[in-house]
């Protein structure tokens, strides 16, 4: 079995994100670069299989800058057999759009028999490319999963909802998501760092995946306007003179919090 785990490099979630100003696209140089937390837990669910199906081959996949090259042979290390690095100037800034035709076309070239990903990227927060994934390579989708079991043909999992858990299941080849609820990554230990170094490590562009990111006849987003987020305000402080919880509805009414 083949499968496949998207992982994304994102700014440090504990640090200082900002906005480039004129290009509206993520200020990179502003935190340090990591592996998204969700990405790891997605690489474990691939890996904690692969412990116990030792025919199965683990890829991460990502779509990043080239400096992202470190951050991905993380996976690497960590235990994946392989990586595949989507990079190109021209898929700076893309949008979900063309992230996900640029993904789909990777998968499709590289094969496989699961995509695991995690349900959203602790940056963009889009949370809508796994299904759209889906619909590319025209197989099942199943989205935030809390729970993960793959067998050779097919993949089941539990959904949480509003009104108990969800108990899903569908045969291989599909796309699944992967919420918080699943365990922490294992650690890259020596071996695993020095192991990395030999992986196989492809770096492919747009045009290898016959992909054109300026494609017009493709849906695609339209920044408008950009604008640094304003600095916050002092807070209201209530007094309590016997009318306080007076005070407080009306705040709220005023500011239409309720």
């Amino acid at each position: 079995m083949k499968i496949i785990v998207l992982v994304k490099e994102v700014p440090d979630t504990y640090g200082e994100r900002k906005l480039d100003l004129e290009t509206g696209l993520a200020d990179r140089a502003a935190s340090e670069a990591v592996l998204d937390e969700i990405s790891e837990r997605a690489l474990e669910v691939a890996l904690s299989y692969a412990d116990s199906a030792p025919d199965t081959e683990v890829v991460v996949l990502s779509m990043a800058p080239e400096s992202a090259a470190a951050t991905i042979r993380k996976g690497l290390a960590m235990g994946a057999a392989s990586a595949v690095h989507v990079t190109d100037p021209a898929l700076a800034g893309a949008d979900l759009g063309l992230t996900a035709r640029t993904l789909a076309a990777a998968i499709r070239r590289t094969g496989f028999d699961l995509v695991i990903t995690g349900n959203l990227s602790t940056d963009g927060s889009g949370g809508v490319l796994p299904a759209m994934l889906a619909e590319l390579l025209e197989v099942p989708n199943m989205t935030a999963l809390s729970v993960v079991e793959v067998t050779a043909d097919s993949v089941t999992g539990t959904r949480s909802a509003d009104d108990g858990d969800m108990r899903v299941r569908a045969p291989l080849p599909a796309v699944i998501s992967i919420n918080e609820a699943l365990p922490d990554a294992r650690f890259p230990n020596f071996k695993g760092i020095m192991a990395a170094k030999k992986k196989p490590f492809e770096t492919l562009s747009a045009a290898d995946l016959g992909v054109d990111p300026e494609d017009v006849s493709a849906p695609a987003s339209i920044m408008t306007a950009i604008a640094e987020k304003p600095p916050r305000s002092a807070g209201v402080k209530i007094t309590d003179e016997g009318d306080g919880g007076t005070k407080i509805a009306e705040y709220l009414i005023e500011n239409r919090l309720v």
